[in-house]
């Protein structure tokens, strides 16, 4: 394309870039030599239509590789696995000749009933920020861009275009704003995607506050933002807030608002000029990339697949050592997803795999006629239930091959129906038939491995009766070859589990504030979102965060802490494989204050690694807390703070698995506010001026000399007095007896305080 900007355009012209095409591609001006590019639908493969472009067809689209969606390849806690299936996707996307792809989504798991968690990495914005910062770079090293999304709060299907998430300060940067900070800051992502739903009661597309003055200028974003499809509420007010580009066209309806805006005087040509400008820059940067020709390496993707697959796979329980599977032990293979296999969720993220691997094949290419197969219930829309057999009967079959078996093998899992982008479940249970199949087996063959094909978490109420469970996921299309990998010890298990797997739903924190009504939700768990809610409240949980076995062993020696000079935490620990496998630990690192003056999680996640290790292999670990993910946003100020003092730091294999501690002492950061008459008397008693003269006035009533004895003889000790002293305003004590300053005296202390903060600021 030729070199222009903005000013080379008409009116007309600007407003045109700022819209789509069709339902895919971007506006071209010919004139002036800017061509028309292509968004097209990720995250986890490409979702390129096929034929035209003026419509959403979900169901019409190239092959393509299908690789494990988040759920799945966010347990393998290892950005270099996800940065290569990002530079897979980034090579397909270019050889379709695709600018955008719409992914990764890093939205937080908050409840398990969300639809779409199946797209989403955790309930941890650490982890959310660090996997999804290196799906960003895998597919950009090729050329193509990214879309992070959806910014923000975007938690939940129900009512999702027009629901308000009602979150207070310290949530939303904590926890929701969190992972996309690292994300943009980490891997400058090409292009933004603000979510449907209201924020705080304002639409994400119009919201400036979210928009320029997060996501700009405290962030430093400098690409473009773009509506999700249909986002858009009102296209002039978007524009002015900092949305640069509504996806899909209009038709040219609000091309002409935006027109009838600037000459109207009631939006500034130059603002347009500005998104305009940002249009005109994804389009050069997508035009640098070299020409791509195919064909694709089907075989090479697949096998990346596979391997990605197997890193997804968590090992929940393994009781007795029941995995791995001998290839000459009789194996029952039951279950309809082992023939039919559920490997993705459905919505605009469907991909049309180039090939799909079954359970069923990839366990027998292993253990032969050793394998038997009884499908035990059918799976709505599949061929076993278009055979119309009873689901007596399909159970009736199920127990009589497993009783001569030697381990049942059970692949258990949800519908297709019952999760899906554009809705929520409405509750965690696996489907009964389901249950029904496991407990008839269980009944004549206790040797039982489970199997899980899910998209979101499902309770375990059989934990406790079954030896062996693993979770799968959604593995994209080359899951069932991995799981029998997996199963029969070609791989050695290695993912762990990113959102904790509750006992009951009743159990997790947005339990009561999910889904909302009348058009908001309340998140009123505040800060405590997933672990740290099952933490702070002491709760049972099935299987907790950070959880995953192996069929090896791995020991951890004392670990190290120290500060650097960025003010970073330096965490270094010898990692043993003690067993006599090679195998692959994830190390995390879990950080909190000593004690701290707002409420905190008792831990919370501000480090991992994954290592491979050989059987017998020491590694020492080293491991980075940035200083600013130690910050809690302070509402006082408006802005992060680090607290001082002491800090703990829990080296552990799991949330509740801690293997070994350390602790740091912290500089904390300053935080200064204008006192006032309503200010508290521990707030002058904390300040460095006037804090020693508050002390030296009160120090009777507060336990010290002077002052009235017999107002301090009222409190039973001194600590009580000074409690119940240090929230009374100080303004409200000039006049009480024994007082010995009075209510000018305290005005100059503050207005010398004050003075003092100014001068050393």
């Amino acid at each position: 394309m030729t070199e222009n900007s903005a000013s080379d355009l008409t009116l007309e012209e600007k407003a045109s870039l700022t819209s789509g095409a069709d339902f895919w591609t971007t506006k071209a001006i010919d004139r002036v030599g800017i061509p028309s590019v292509m968004m097209t639908d990720g995250p986890h493969g490409l979702r390129k239509q096929s034929g035209s472009t003026d419509h959403l067809g979900l169901a019409s689209s190239v092959p393509a590789t299908c690789f494990p969606p988040a759920v799945g390849i966010g347990s393998s806690w290892d950005p270099e696995i996800i940065e290569r299936v990002g530079a897979a996707i980034g090579i397909e996307a270019a050889i379709e000749d695709v600018a955008v792809v719409l992914g990764p989504g890093i939205n937080i798991k908050r409840s398990p009933l969300c639809g779409r968690n199946f797209e989403y990495f955790s309930e941890d914005p650490i982890v959310s920020g660090v996997l999804g910062a290196a799906s960003v770079r895998g597919i950009q090293s090729k050329g193509v861009g990214t879309s992070l999304k959806h910014f923000a709060a975007n938690n939940q299907e129900f009512d999702r275009m027009r629901a308000s998430s009602d979150v207070d300060p310290r949530p939303l940067r904590e926890i929701y704003l969190r992972g996309f900070e690292r994300v943009v800051k980490d891997a400058a992502p090409w292009t933004v995607m603000c979510s449907y739903n209201k924020l705080n009661g304002v639409w994400t597309s119009e919201d400036p506050w979210l928009l320029t003055s997060v996501l700009r200028d405290d962030w430093g974003f400098d690409g473009l933002v773009v509506s999700d499809w249909g986002a858009v509420n009102d296209r002039v007010a978007g524009v002015a807030a900092g949305l640069d580009l509504e996806m899909p066209s209009s038709g040219g309806r609000t091309d002409a608002q935006l027109v009838a805006a600037v000459r109207a005087g009631e939006l500034a040509e130059s603002v347009l000029d500005t998104a305009a400008g940002r249009a005109i820059d994804l389009v050069r940067k997508a035009a640098r990339r070299p020409a791509v020709s195919g064909p694709l390496d089907v075989d090479a993707h697949h096998a990346l697949a596979r391997e990605a697959a197997g890193r997804s796979i968590v090992l929940l329980k393994n009781d007795g050592a029941l995995l791995p599977l001998a290839d000459d032990q009789k194996v029952a293979v039951i279950g309809a997803f082992a023939t039919e296999p559920r490997f993705q969720g459905a919505g605009s993220s469907l991909i049309n795999p180039t090939r799909i691997d079954e359970a069923l094949d990839g366990l027998r290419a292993v253990g032969g006629d050793h394998v038997t197969y009884a499908a035990g219930f059918a799976v709505e829309g599949g061929a076993i239930a278009a055979s119309g057999r009873s689901a007596d009967d399909l159970r009736a079959e199920a127990v009589d091959i497993v009783t001569a078996a030697d381990v049942a093998v059970l692949f258990l899992g949800l519908p297709a129906a019952e999760e899906s982008e554009g809705f929520d479940r409405d509750h965690i249970d696996l489907p009964a038939e389901q249950l029904a199949v496991l407990d008839a087996v269980l009944a004549v063959n206790p040797r039982v491995v489970v199997v899980l094909s899910n998209g979101g978490v499902v309770a375990l109420p059989f934990a406790d009766r079954v030896p062996a469970i693993v979770e799968s996921w959604l593995l994209g299309q080359a899951g069932g070859s991995a799981v029998a990998d997996v199963l029969y010890g070609a791989v050695n298990p290695s993912g762990k589990l990113t959102e904790t797997v509750p006992v009951r739903l009743e159990d997790n924190p947005s339990f009561g504030n999910f889904p909302g009504e009348f058009g908001h939700v309340r998140y009123g768990e505040g800060l405590l979102v997933g672990y740290r809610w099952y933490d702070a409240k002491g709760l049972d949980v099935t299987f907790p965060f950070g959880h995953g076995l192996s069929y090896t062993t791995f020991e951890y020696a004392p670990a190290t802490a120290d500060v650097g000079a960025d003010g970073d935490i330096v965490v270094r620990v010898d990692v043993t494989n003690s067993g006599d496998r090679d195998g692959r630990e994830v190390v995390q690192v879990y950080v909190a204050p000593a004690t701290s003056i707002v409420q905190r999680a008792p831990r919370e996640l501000k480090a991992f690694s994954s290592v491979a290790l050989a059987a017998g292999e020491t590694r020492t670990v080293e491991l980075v807390v940035r200083r600013e993910d130690l910050a809690y946003w302070d509402v006082r100020v408006d802005r992060w703070v680090v607290e001082g003092g002491e800090y703990i730091v829990d080296v552990a294999a799991s949330s509740r698995d801690i293997r070994s501690t350390a602790t740091v002492d912290i500089a904390g950061d300053t935080v200064r506010q204008e006192l006032t008459m309503n200010s508290s008397v521990g707030d002058l008693m904390s300040h460095p001026v006037a804090g020693p003269i508050v002390q030296q006035a009160l120090g009777g009533l507060l336990g010290g000399s002077g002052g009235d004895a017999a107002a301090a003889s009222m409190m039973p000790n001194d600590e009580a007095m000074q409690k119940m002293m240090a929230s009374f305003p100080i303004g409200r004590l000039a006049g009480f007896p024994g007082l010995p300053v009075d209510f000018e005296q305290i005005e100059q202390l503050i207005a010398a305080a004050n003075a003092g903060d100014s001068a050393a600021r």
